[in-house]
């Protein structure tokens, strides 16, 4: 279950960074041209990936930390 909701994590991401090149090609084509957008939205995909792997990681953090103290008070 857990492999699953990663790779449904990694899908959402890199669907979010395909969307992310193709607003920069369609709105500022000067910037990002067509012939790599594929490439950039692979990685702002990656990108976006990455930092919601950080977000989980501190949210864990903050979570387990959370616990403990809550545990430390029975």
């Amino acid at each position: 279950m857990a492999l699953a909701r990663e790779w449904i994590i990694f899908a959402i991401c890199l669907g979010a960074g395909g969307h992310l090149a193709l607003g920069f090609v369609l709105h500022a084509p000067e910037l990002w041209p067509w012939s790599r957008a594929g490439l950039y939205g692979l990685l702002s995909g990656l990108a976006i990936y990455l930092c919601v792997q950080i977000v989980r990681l501190v949210w864990a953090r903050f979570k387990s930390d959370r616990t403990d103290t809550q545990m430390d008070d029975l």
